[in-house]
């Protein structure tokens, strides 16, 4: 069965004001914060306020994701999370279904 190869993917999406309110509430919290500090061994994150939904790996985005956030995957200094599935549910962020927040390092 082969590959088929996609040229590029249309990652765009638009969050409800409410549901992104919540979301980043729930990114920001106190307890998360520091549970992806200690797993990423720094002092503490910030989350940066940037959002996006993974992609199929394409020729245009061959890491994943759309080409404005690449800059973030090899940084030393930042960090890409899967959004948790409880927080999109609470947040009540349903399209997309996945979504990928980064953060930056603190040491």
């Amino acid at each position: 069965m082969p590959l088929k190869i996609i040229d590029s993917y249309d990652a765009s999406f638009e969050l409800d004001p409410d549901a992104k309110t919540a979301l980043f509430a729930l990114l920001t919290g106190t307890a998360f914060l520091s549970q992806i500090a200690e797993q990423l061994q720094c002092a503490k994150v910030e989350f940066m306020e940037l959002v996006f939904q993974p992609v199929p790996y394409t020729t245009s985005a061959p890491k994943g994701m759309p080409p404005e956030f690449e800059q973030y995957h090899d940084s030393p200094h930042h960090a890409i999370i899967n959004v948790p599935p409880n927080f999109m549910f609470k947040a009540k962020v349903f399209k997309p279904s996945r979504l990928c927040a980064i953060y930056r390092k603190i040491f």
